[in-house]
């Protein structure tokens, strides 16, 4: 098992995540207990996806606390147990780490990350960052929880800030603001959509994809033709995150006047 996902990945940058996804996979198994990586990126999770799908793996959970989560831990269980009681196992392993500013004082989710990130803290303990009216909710790994509570107030700009652990289920609900753009294409395909979304050629935007760096409804898809539906997300790196609303009209010349919203 695992053969053909080895020699595919042998030499790219995912050689190093899917050693780990091996590693995990073959643990949970061995030893039937759950098992989880460190928090992914969406480039990392389609991988992930992709060769769980070809090595018909079933006894798994991609799973990020929120709904849309950018970042996600891909959770492996035996045979013996239901997702149900995976599930209750979340708050095992997730935490949630609540900075609540004082004085009015309002950061933005650079400043968050950034303040974490000067701990020392790597980046794959570090799930969703959820920017508050009172400040932010961090959703991390437990094991990281303590040393978080504990050292963030080192940093001036949290000096004078509350800061304590939550459980998953006390994270706040921030409805997602979206600002609504409008494209005009000659067609309902991956190409044209990118071109626009990030103002480049036709020929740079297939370069765009074929580098890997676009994301449909967060998979990686490198077919420049591919069509796209309504309601579809479409994640281009370095760029944005976009859903597709639809057809406003169709012009004169024949090119499409389309519906945007980009995740703000």
């Amino acid at each position: 098992m695992f053969e053909l996902s080895r020699e595919k990945y042998k030499n790219s940058e995912y050689k190093l995540l899917v050693a780990k996804l091996i590693d995990k996979y073959e643990f949970s198994k061995n030893k039937n207990k759950i098992t989880y990586t460190d928090f992914l990126n969406i480039s990392e999770v389609s991988v992930v996806k992709s060769i769980l799908k070809e090595e018909k793996i079933r006894n798994y959970i991609i799973y990020g606390v929120r709904e849309n989560a950018d970042r996600c831990l891909l959770i492996f269980y035996p045979e013996k147990f239901s997702k149900e009681i995976v599930e209750k196992n979340f708050e095992k392993i997730f935490k949630v780490i609540r900075i609540e500013l004082l004085n009015n004082i309002k950061y933005e989710h650079r400043e968050f990350l950034s303040g974490i990130m000067k701990l020392g803290i790597k980046r794959e303990k570090i799930g969703d960052i959820v920017v508050t009216s009172f400040g932010a909710d961090v959703i991390v790994l437990s094991e990281v929880a303590e040393i978080l509570l504990n050292d963030l107030k080192i940093l001036t700009r949290f000096r004078k800030a509350e800061i304590t652990i939550k459980n998953i289920e006390e994270l706040s609900f921030v409805e997602t603001e979206f600002e609504n753009i409008n494209i005009i294409v000659s067609s309902i395909r991956l190409d044209n959509f990118v071109a626009e979304l990030a103002k480049c050629s036709r020929n740079n935007s297939e370069e765009i994809i074929k580098n890997g760096k676009v994301f449909l409804n967060s998979i990686n898809e490198l077919k420049v033709s591919k069509k796209i539906n309504v309601n579809d997300i479409i994640t281009i790196r370095g760029v944005g995150k976009f859903i597709f609303d639809g057809i406003e009209k169709e012009t004169r010349s024949g090119r499409f006047l389309l519906n945007i919203r980009k995740y703000k």
